[in-house]
């Protein structure tokens, strides 16, 4: 990643300093040490979010094609319009097993999150009371694809 503040120094060693700081200077340094800790995590542990499809009528079918790098999305409210969704690079797709969920995995948190942001807004419901059709697919579990073991 590239991080461009003019007061903010980052060297070999991952020290982040900065001098005399202010306010945004402050929040930038906070902004990269959180941006470092989650590429440490997902390097080590990966990014897993797991998605559910949500429906009251008409059950919505998702598929995974092209090595677990697009989805679509058929049946959504009985329409017969496809939902194709390219996954960000780096991010794959899988089926989890359990009926109407699959999984979202990848080691950048931005671009597993990102997919699966694409893919619930793929399934948004236009023209409609939104409190009544709630049908979609949502996100519903956030995890690491392995833990950690304590030593």
């Amino acid at each position: 990643k590239q991080w461009y503040q003019r007061r903010v120094a980052i060297t070999a060693g991952i020290d982040i300093k900065v001098h005399f700081p202010n306010r945004k200077a402050v929040a930038c340094v906070r902004t990269i040490c959180s941006h470092i800790k989650n590429m440490f995590t997902g390097v080590q542990q990966g990014y897993k979010y797991k998605m559910k499809s949500v429906y009251a009528h008409f059950p919505i079918n998702i598929n995974i094609i092209n090595d677990n790098t697009h989805v679509e999305v058929h049946n959504f409210l009985g329409e017969k319009f496809v939902r194709r969704v390219n996954l960000l690079p780096g991010v794959t797709c899988k089926p989890t097993g359990n009926k109407d969920e699959i999984m979202v995995e990848g080691n950048d948190v931005e671009n597993v999150s990102r997919s699966a942001a694409l893919i619930q807004q793929s399934t948004t419901v236009k023209n409609k009371d939104i409190r009544k059709f709630l049908d979609g697919v949502y996100v519903s579990e956030k995890t690491f694809i392995q833990e950690l073991e304590e030593s």
